[in-house]
């Protein structure tokens, strides 16, 4: 027995190393993606695109070979503990949905991708949608083409879906969208026609970007943000990169608008509380990895919203951000909690969007998205379609395809996953509801500036589980029940119609 139990453990250790280095590799990949979008000479397109294609190859290569095989096999049917069993299971999960796709897709999706990149940036500046048509259109080709070796006889936009959350039933997010569309616009027609003034022109003026900079940095200070762990840098979409053991920020300035800046810093530091929370002593398997794209979400919209957006929040840092903008010296914490939280009914940008109008942008992009891999809209029909939903979804049609369909980088490496900020937002609310029943007086918390309890509670109860749960078990491990639109519709629904005096 003794030496049966020696074996097991040797072959499940030999699998752990296999996948770490796999892991190492991807990790490396991320560095160069975000150097790629930070600092990076606009030259360096071609070379990247070679790096970023030969890393991801050599990954694939490594997940697919026989060894990798073998080694699951021998492991099926082993007594393993509930840690082994997960890591086992994320690797098998990897393993079979990378097995029967050939190497040479693989590169060329890599390729294009970082093609596409500043392709868009160009699209996106020029606003001329046609420079990144063509990238666009190839993307889904090969996506498609992907997906159909993953699984040839499902819908090829589930199967894109499922990469960033693959225990989340498309359905199961598809009946929560019917939930927010029922719940959200109605709302947001009431706020527009009976809603009270409030002060949304509190921050109205000119704000200097290199101050804002010192703000979003004095911001992260105040929510204990690991700089021996981390930076801040700009980026054209802001993004976060890392690991457990460096998880990098990033977010973009705009001199008019000195909030949206701070709250784009705030949501990507929500990000990189989850990587700096996962397990240490688990980097390079599942269970130090982040369980899903919804999930992740779910930690950036905590921290953005449910922290950042609230009153006490801005009583704890309304004083400083006066002191590095004394033209802002009049302004009240009643009249920043509005302006921040004020219902932009004309926005076009979904990044700037309130907590209400922020579900339509995202409804919109997944519907058109799934009608573009489809095959039901074509790549040159996306800006009108675009333009068609925003009418019909938020009364305002953008002017030029910069503020509409190029507004995001998103499409330049994936599909089907605009659903997971929306989960994210569900998700934050329900893990807020949660932390009210097990932390004493959390509100309180934010105003004292104490936000080790809160941070504590999300390590124990997400962070540190890894993949060690699919995602619905671990929704439910952590809240208690599965996942559901009603926290998040109660706590919008109180809160606009505090701040809007609605009836």
């Amino acid at each position: 027995m003794a030496n049966f139990e020696q074996e097991t453990v040797s072959t499940y250790d030999e699998l752990e190393t296999r996948i770490k280095r796999i892991a190492n590799i991807g990790n490396a990949t991320g560095i160069l993606y975000w150097d790629q979008q930070t600092k990076m000479p606009e030259g360096g397109t071609p070379a990247r695109a070679k790096q970023l294609s030969a890393l991801q190859s050599i990954q694939h290569e490594l997940l697919t070979e026989d060894r990798t095989g073998e080694l699951l096999s021998e492991l099926e049917d082993e007594n393993l503990d509930v840690e082994q069993s997960a890591v086992v299971r994320e690797i098998r999960r990897q393993y079979d949905r990378a097995i029967d796709v050939p190497g040479e897709l693989v590169t060329e999706i890599a390729e294009t991708s970082s093609e596409a990149q500043p392709a868009w940036q160009e699209a996106k500046a020029e606003d001329e949608f046609e420079t990144f048509e063509p990238y666009l259109d190839r993307l889904r080709e090969l996506q498609i083409e992907r997906a159909e070796h993953i699984a040839p006889d499902k819908d090829p936009y589930e199967v894109m879906f499922e990469d960033g959350e693959p225990y989340l039933p498309l359905d199961t997010v598809e009946r929560i969208f019917d939930e927010l569309r029922e719940g959200l616009i109605p709302l947001i027609e009431d706020i527009q026609e009976k809603g009270a003034d409030i002060a949304d022109d509190a921050f109205a003026g000119t704000y200097d970007a290199d101050v804002q900079e010192a703000v979003a940095r004095d911001a992260l200070d105040v929510l204990d943000y690991d700089w021996n762990r981390g930076r801040l840098d700009t980026a054209p979409h802001p993004f976060m990169s890392g690991t457990q053991f460096d998880a990098r920020v990033t977010t973009r300035y705009n001199e008019n608008d000195p909030i949206g800046s701070l709250t784009a810093t705030i949501h990507e530091f929500g990000h990189a509380s989850y990587q700096l929370g996962l397990r240490d002593d688990a980097y390079g398997t599942p269970l130090g990895d982040s369980r899903s794209s919804g999930i992740h979400e779910s930690q950036s919209r905590f921290w953005e919203n449910h922290v950042g957006r609230t009153k006490t929040f801005w009583e704890l840092f309304l004083p400083t951000f006066k002191q590095r903008f004394p033209q802002a010296d009049d302004v009240t914490v009643d009249e920043a909690y509005e302006a921040v939280n004020q219902v932009f009914t004309d926005n076009l940008i979904r990044v700037e969007a309130d907590e209400l109008t922020y579900h339509m942008h995202i409804i919109l992009r997944s519907e058109i998205e799934q009608e573009f891999v489809a095959g039901e809209l074509d790549v040159a029909e996306i800006p009108a379609r675009w333009n068609e939903l925003m009418d019909d979804y938020l009364g305002v049609v953008p002017e030029t395809d910069s503020e509409g369909c190029l507004q995001d980088i998103h499409w330049t490496s994936r599909f089907g996953g605009f659903q997971n900020y929306t989960v994210g937002s569900v998700f934050a609310a329900q893990l807020w509801a949660t932390i009210e029943e097990e932390i004493d007086e959390p509100m309180e918390l934010i105003r004292e500036g104490n936000f080790d309890p809160i941070r504590e509670w999300l390590t124990e109860n997400i962070h540190q589980q890894g993949q060690k749960y699919t995602t619905d078990e671990l929704i439910e491990e952590a809240t208690g029940e599965p996942l559901t639109a009603e926290y998040f519709l109660d706590y919008v629904t109180e809160k606009y119609s505090d701040i809007y005096d609605l009836d």
